[in-house]
């Protein structure tokens, strides 16, 4: 479905926007850093699915962070006398709170993985592709994966297991198509053209509330590396001095500053630690 959105609104905007025809052009998608995305793409999943899952599951279950967290509150605050709230409310609250936080850690992550020396040489994957496409988004190395895996275990384990002390176990999430609320709308706006050549816009104003996918090419950009590093919303950008939206300029150049390309697969996984 957010394939789907991403194709129509692109195809709208270039009925508009003629200019952007080369978006869907063979020179975007037949490039050499994208056919490495494509191949990447097939063996991270791989990895994720018979190493990084089961490791983070396995040391960091999100379910028993969240019943260690409401023990935790229970022993130290001793019981509480759950409120009359309807089960609507709080399944409401705790999807925005969820949401909320969860946006919160992964700009706060995000930013590390900029600024640690460490960690910027495995985020370097990432930002290495010259050109875009969805499955840029997966060009993200293992101990990344790891790092957002552990991320989303510590803040579904602080948020659930502070919501079961507070409210008890009538908690839910408002999901539509199995995913937040929150999220899906996010998706089906055209997340996914985040990583494309289509400098899709919100406007002045809804640009003051969520990162559109042009402000994450300009992330991806040479000129704004260190800009614009929420997911999807621009409040924790616009607090901590890291927002960048002007005007919209179709001469962006993605890569590294260095020109530094990572040639295939093998030397995405294993270069970033060599050293």
């Amino acid at each position: 479905m957010y394939i789907l959105s991403a194709f129509l609104i692109a195809l709208g905007f270039i009925l508009k926007n003629p200019r952007y025809a080369f978006a869907f052009s063979k020179k975007i998608w037949w490039h050499a850093s994208a056919k490495n995305d494509y191949l990447y793409f097939i063996v991270i999943s791989f990895i994720k699915l018979l190493v990084i899952l089961p490791l983070v599951t396995y040391f960091f279950s999100a379910k028993d962070i969240s019943l260690f967290i409401s023990l935790f509150l229970q022993e130290s605050f001793g019981f509480i006398q759950k409120g009359n709230y309807s089960r609507e409310f709080v399944v409401v609250v705790y999807t925005f709170t969820l949401f909320l936080f969860g946006d919160f850690t992964r700009y706060i992550l995000h930013r590390l993985l900029h600024t640690i020396p460490f960690l910027w040489r495995i985020h370097q994957v990432h930002h290495s592709a010259e050109v875009l496409n969805p499955l840029t988004f997966y060009r993200v190395h293992p101990f990344e994966n790891i790092l957002f895996g552990l991320r989303y275990a510590l803040t579904f384990g602080l948020v659930t297991g502070t919501f079961i002390y507070i409210f008890g176990a009538s908690i839910g999430i408002v999901e539509i198509a199995g995913a937040n609320m929150f999220v899906f709308i996010f998706g089906i706006l055209g997340a996914n053209l985040r990583h494309s050549h289509i400098p899709l816009r919100y406007g002045k104003f809804l640009e003051k509330i969520f990162i559109s996918p042009y402000m994450h090419q300009l992330h991806h950009s040479t000129k704004y590396t260190n800009k614009n590093y929420g997911g999807i919303l621009v409040i924790w950008d616009y607090m901590f001095n890291s927002l960048e939206s002007g005007k919209t300029d179709s001469t962006l150049e993605f890569g590294l500053k260095n020109k530094k390309v990572h040639s295939n697969v093998f030397n995405m996984l294993i270069e970033p630690l060599r050293r």
